[in-house]
């Protein structure tokens, strides 16, 4: 074949190909306009079953789920529509058969994704926090943005977005600090060990009482909870309404300020932490004899060993080392002696 048969070939080949494009163009024109009906059809639908479900606290999570799973198969089912207009030969069955085979390959190559997936639908059903519940997870804690399919965002509290996915916050340990309508706030306060336990417990729970926020059924409490090595540690509790963060360190602030005010204005002492260092005289006449030697304060008995003077020592040093030069000479003379 010559080279003005090859350019013929590939000429023939080329019109073919763009005849039958020309062919198909209605089809696939028609095909994207359904594709976008079935687009804006299960956006709506995700609306709709979000608005159906949004004045049920309790239902609003489920309705995320449904809403986004409505959308999802409302897409797909559009996607098989616009490729049996395309293709007039393709058929459904062709592409669940094809997803079968590959199926165990795409599981090991999106196993992540899909362990994300399936924790983010099992958090949104069984609801352990909701969106708007400040919870804690591991260093990080702020209030829940969104709940995804994938991952759950969260805002600090010093205002920083936190990504979070969805299978480690199944897997692990979450504190929700707002699951409930109360929570109970606590607070070691330490006294003094020569001040009146009785009365400072009673000071406390005034000081506590007269802090607005402080819940009166739970009833606040103190309760002495450590004899430390330089204080009396009694624990203040008390219960505020709602439990969220800035709530609670409203209410922590206004108690202490209280109790502080409280046991200093009737003379409780608040003594700060102490250390008693004990040393040894290592100069003393009994020094290196463990059974005479005092290690810290007296040991009681009458003789309390004197210490050296420097004057004492330096005769002893001088003896012992002319006794040690005697002994010298007194056995060179002996090996000189024929």
């Amino acid at each position: 074949m010559n080279f003005q048969e090859s350019i013929a070939a590939a000429w023939a080949k080329i019109s073919g190909l763009i005849n039958g494009l020309i062919v198909l163009l209605p089809n696939i024109i028609l095909a994207g306009i359904v594709s976008i009906a079935f687009f804006f059809a299960a956006r709506w639908l995700k609306i709709l079953v979000k608005r159906l479900t949004r004045r049920h606290r309790q239902a609003r999570n489920l309705g995320m789920v449904l809403g986004r799973l409505a959308q999802g198969t409302v897409i797909l089912i559009g996607l098989f529509v616009a490729l049996s207009i395309v293709i007039p030969t393709f058929k459904a069955g062709d592409l669940i058969q094809l997803l079968g085979i590959s199926g165990v390959a795409i599981g090991f190559a999106f196993r992540d994704i899909l362990q994300n997936f399936l924790a983010g639908i099992l958090i949104l059903l069984t609801e352990p926090f909701q969106i708007d519940d400040q919870i804690v997870f591991k260093e990080y804690e702020g209030t829940v943005e969104n709940i995804q399919t994938r991952a759950t965002t969260i805002k600090t509290y010093d205002g920083r977005r936190i990504v979070i996915p969805n299978s480690e916050l199944f897997t692990n340990s979450v504190t929700v600090n707002t699951a409930f309508e109360s929570r109970r706030m606590e607070y070691d306060v330490g006294i003094g060990y020569g001040d009146d336990l009785d009365e400072a417990k009673r000071l406390i729970l005034e000081a506590i009482h007269s802090v607005e926020g402080v819940l009166r059924d739970p009833s606040p409490d103190v309760l002495v909870m450590e004899l430390a090595e330089s204080t009396v540690n009694i624990r203040a509790r008390w219960w505020i309404k709602p439990p969220r963060r800035a709530d609670d360190l409203d209410s922590r602030d206004r108690v202490l300020t209280a109790i502080k005010h409280k046991l200093t204005a009737n003379g409780i002492d608040l003594p700060f932490p102490t250390q008693q260092i004990l040393f040894h005289d290592q100069t003393e006449e009994t020094d290196g004899d463990r059974k005479s030697q005092r290690e810290g304060w007296p040991s009681g008995k009458k003789e309390v060993p004197k210490p050296r003077s420097i004057s004492d020592s330096l005769i002893k040093l001088a003896q012992m080392r002319s006794s040690r030069n005697d002994n010298t000479k007194q056995a060179q003379a002996e090996h000189d002696e024929p």
